[in-house]
């Protein structure tokens, strides 16, 4: 189509560009059109009239309408983050914001656009198993340990977001971003320990080292995912050694069973032999003091003897026979008879000698210490009084 062409104006010589008033006209036909208004059908001077010049009622129409298209494209824009999402504002295809949760605007499409988030929702990603522990997936499931050992484990990783621009931007597949991290993690841990601490007592101290290990590579590669828990849901041997491995288990619970048994009783025996000894020890105690005391008195007791002995022999012999006899003596039964008195008939009541002897007790028979001095003149003189009167009778 020529720029002289009728249609681009009422003047066919006419080189300038379209009339904007024949646009507008044209527009505001077309826009009729649309909400259904009257076509003009009158004579020819109504088209005449139009032809003239736009009605001023057309020009305030395509404003008013222009205004409500602005007016609903500008609502648009308005949009609702709830509580524990995230609005990630994107502006052609660029990020420009996260806006919290409530009543949030933003430019309309096609300027800008809102990715909403959810950073509260617990995502898990499951490792050596697929939605039950017993579909297994082997692959992912058998690790080596320390001690040379295959055993069959599986993991639970809990997981959620803690930069969702990161998370939108920064990786393709996020559940595919933490398995291949937690596999990582883990065979890493799992090969630093031993077998029986893996399946016992290591399990929570292991999937705590393999949180924090894993947490690691995630922080790493940036990638907008916080590990909030890690669960081992299942470890043990293999399935072709199980049997095996029972065995062994069982006798390793025997041992510490027999074990037990032994410390049990080496600590009733061990305190009670510990006890029978200190009281050996304290009675050999006291007797080597008894002994002891008992020989020094004995030898103080000869000492004091012989030293009366030496001041007076005689003396001292005469006093060591009457203490003898007088020991010896005092324990047995003595009827005096006086054979100076002239009854002819003598009475003697023997069962109450025999019963006075027998229950008299026997009293153990001591040498008392001779402590005291020799004795006076005067007790030496009766002595010898009465020696000599014996020596009369005879």
């Amino acid at each position: 189509m020529g720029l002289n062409d009728p249609q681009w104006g009422k003047n066919k010589g006419d080189s300038g560009p379209p009339d904007l008033d024949d646009v507008l006209r044209n527009v505001n036909k077309k826009i009729n059109n649309i909400f259904g208004q009257k076509k003009g059908g009158g004579s020819g001077g109504d088209e005449g009239s139009r032809a003239s010049g736009p009605k001023p009622q057309s020009g305030g129409s395509i404003a008013l309408i222009l205004g409500l298209l602005v007016v609903v494209w500008l609502a648009s824009g308005f949009y609702i983050v709830d509580e524990g999402h995230r609005g990630v504002v994107l502006r052609f295809g660029q990020y420009v914001d996260t806006t919290p949760a409530g009543l949030r605007w933003h430019m309309p499409y096609p300027v800008e656009k809102v990715e909403i988030v959810n950073v509260s929702q617990v995502r898990t990603v499951e490792i050596g198993y697929r939605n039950n522990v017993r579909s297994k997936v082997l692959r992912e499931s058998l690790m080596l340990t320390d001690d040379e050992n295959i055993i069959d484990i599986q993991f639970a990783v809990q997981y959620i977001l803690n930069n969702p621009e990161n998370f939108l931007f920064k990786n393709r597949n996020p559940d595919e971003a933490v398995l291949q991290a937690a596999e990582t993690a883990i065979r890493q841990v799992i090969g630093k320990s031993k077998m029986d601490y893996v399946l016992y007592e290591g399990r929570e101290q292991v999937a705590a080292n393999a949180t924090q290990l894993m947490q690691k590579i995630l922080d790493r590669y940036e990638i907008g995912i916080s590990i909030s828990r890690v669960t081992m849901q299942n470890a043990q041997p293999p399935e072709q050694v199980q049997a095996a491995f029972d065995d062994a288990v069982k006798a390793g619970q025997d041992r510490e069973r027999q074990k037990n048994e032994g410390q049990a009783y080496a600590n009733d025996v061990i305190p009670r032999a510990v006890g029978n000894a200190a009281r050996l020890i304290q009675e050999s105690e006291g007797y080597k003091q008894r002994v002891i005391v008992s020989a020094e008195g004995d030898a103080s007791r000869f000492e004091q003897i012989l030293t009366e002995y030496s001041k007076a022999p005689k003396v001292t012999r005469e006093r060591l026979y009457l203490d003898m006899m007088q020991q010896v003596l005092s324990n047995t039964s003595k009827i005096v008879v006086d054979q100076k008195n002239g009854n002819n008939l003598l009475y003697l009541p023997l069962d109450k000698l025999i019963n006075i002897s027998g229950s008299q007790p026997v009293a153990p028979v001591t040498v008392q210490p001779m402590i005291q001095e020799a004795a006076p003149d005067s007790s030496l003189r009766a002595r010898e009084s009465f020696r000599s009167r014996e020596r009369e009778i005879r």
